[in-house]
C-alpha cells in the first residue's frame, strides 16, 4: 500500500512539473523520489541544451553581419635609418704620471725646507736642502789646488811650444790639472745632489719631513709633488675589443662625485694582453684647467666602439624566436584605406644592442611597418587593423 502511495506522489508531481514550470529543483528533492529526481535532471539538461543550440546559432549570425570582431587591433612603428652609436660602458680610475713620493739622493741632516704644501713649484727649482758633511770645504780646497795646476800647466805648455823643457814635464803638469778639474767635478756632483729639486713642475701636495730630521738617500720620502694638469683616466677592456677599441676613439667620461661630464678621446690603447683576466690598458686623456679632478677619483666611461651611418632599430620587445633559433618580427603589408593589413613574419638578423633597441642587420628596410603592440598574439596571414594614435 505504502509502494502505490509513492507511486502516486511521483505521478502527481511528474504532471505537475509538466503544467507548471514553476516547480523548483528544492521541492522535488524533498519528495525524496529517485525517479523524480532523474526526471527532473533530464528536464534541465534537456532545456540547457536547447539554449546552447539557439546561443550558436546566435553568435554564428553575428559573426556573419559584424566581421568587424574577429579582427586584432595593433600598434605599428615604422623603421627608419639613424646614426647608430654604440657605446661600451666600463668603470675606471684618475691618475697621472706626474705624482711622485721624493726621496733624496745624499743622506745626512735635513737643513732646510723651502717650500710649504699646496705650493706652486716649477721644474729645477730647490725644494730642501741636505747638510754635505763637509764636501763644500773640501771643495775649496781642491779648486785651490785646480788653481794652482792650472797655472803649472800654463806655464809649462808655453815653455813647451818654445821647445824649452822636456816633454815629460809638460804632460805631468796637464794630467795633474786635468785630475784637479775631474775630482772637482766629482765633489761638485756630490754637494748637487744634497739639494733636493723638484722633477716637475707642479703642486707640493705634502711635506712628510720636517726639517732637522736625518735622512736616507733612496729611502725617506720628503715630500709628495702633483701635477693636476697631465690627467687621465686608465681602465681594463675586454680582449674581444682589441680591434674596435683603439686609438682616437670618443669617449664619454662621467664623474658621479663632481656631477661632471666631458667629451675626449683614446689617447692610448695598450699593445699587450693580460694573461690574468684577459684585458689591455686603456688610457683617456682629460683636461683638467679647473684642476678639480684629483688622482684616484672614480670615472664611468662610455667609449664609442662601434658606428653605424645608417642604422634600423627596433625594440627588443618585438623580436621573436623559433625553435631553429631564428629571430623574427611581424610585419603590416598589404595595408588598405581603412587600416587593415595582412600580418608577414619576416626573419631578421640582428646586431648590437643599446639599451632596450637592438641593431637590424638584415630583414628589415627603411619604412618598413613592425608591428609593436600585439606582436605577441598575431599570426602569419592574419588579418589586423592598425590603430596608432
Amino acid at each position: 500500500m505504502k509502494h502505490i502511495f509513492s507511486i502516486l506522489t511521483v505521478t502527481l508531481l511528474l504532471t505537475a512539473c509538466g503544467q507548471d514550470r514553476k516547480i523548483t529543483v528544492e521541492s522535488v528533492l524533498e519528495a525524496n523520489n529517485l525517479e523524480a529526481i532523474r526526471t527532473k535532471r533530464a528536464e534541465l539538461v534537456a532545456t540547457q541544451e536547447g539554449v546552447n543550440s539557439k546561443i550558436e546559432l546566435l553568435d554564428a549570425r553575428i559573426k556573419e553581419l559584424d566581421t568587424t570582431t574577429r579582427i586584432p587591433l595593433i600598434t605599428t612603428i615604422k623603421a627608419k635609418e639613424v646614426v647608430f652609436n654604440h657605446v661600451l660602458e666600463l668603470q675606471g680610475n684618475v691618475t697621472t704620471k706626474d705624482l711622485l713620493i721624493i726621496t733624496p739622493e745624499y743622506s745626512g741632516i735635513l737643513t732646510n725646507v723651502y717650500v710649504r704644501e699646496g705650493q706652486r713649484v716649477t721644474k729645477g727649482q730647490t725644494l730642501a736642502k741636505i747638510d754635505d758633511g763637509g764636501l763644500s770645504q773640501q771643495l775649496a780646497q781642491f779648486k785651490i789646488q785646480a788653481d794652482l795646476a792650472k797655472t803649472t800647466f800654463e806655464r809649462q805648455e808655453r815653455l813647451w811650444n818654445q821647445k824649452i823643457g822636456s816633454e815629460i814635464q809638460y804632460l805631468q803638469a796637464k794630467s795633474s790639472y786635468e785630475s784637479q778639474q775631474q775630482a772637482i767635478n766629482q765633489l761638485q756632483q756630490q754637494i748637487n745632489k744634497t739639494k733636493v729639486r723638484a722633477p716637475f713642475s707642479g703642486t707640493i701636495d705634502d711635506v712628510i719631513t720636517e726639517k732637522g730630521s736625518v735622512v736616507g738617500a733612496g729611502q725617506t720620502p720628503l715630500m709628495q709633488i702633483v701635477n693636476l694638469n697631465n690627467m687621465y683616466v686608465e681602465t681594463d677592456v675586454p680582449e674581444s675589443y682589441v680591434p674596435s677599441v683603439t686609438k682616437g676613439k670618443n669617449v664619454t667620461v662621467d664623474f658621479p662625485v663632481l656631477g661632471k661630464s666631458l667629451e675626449t678621446k683614446i689617447r692610448q690603447a695598450g699593445s699587450v694582453i693580460n694573461a690574468t683576466n684577459r684585458t689591455f690598458k686603456v688610457e683617456i686623456g682629460i683636461p683638467n684647467k679647473d684642476k678639480s679632478i684629483k688622482p684616484n677619483l672614480t670615472a664611468k666611461l662610455k667609449i664609442n666602439d662601434y658606428t653605424n651611418e645608417k642604422a634600423i632599430l627596433v625594440p627588443q620587445s618585438i623580436i621573436s624566436e623559433n625553435a631553429e633559433g631564428e629571430q623574427y618580427v611581424y610585419i603590416v603589408k598589404e595595408k588598405k584605406d581603412n587600416d587593415e593589413g595582412k600580418v608577414n613574419k619576416v626573419i631578421i638578423k640582428t646586431g648590437k644592442t643599446q639599451g632596450d633597441t637592438i641593431e637590424v642587420l638584415k630583414g628589415i628596410k627603411n619604412g618598413t611597418e613592425l608591428i609593436l603592440e600585439g606582436a605577441r598574439s598575431v599570426k602569419e596571414g592574419q588579418t589586423v587593423k592598425v590603430i596608432n594614435y
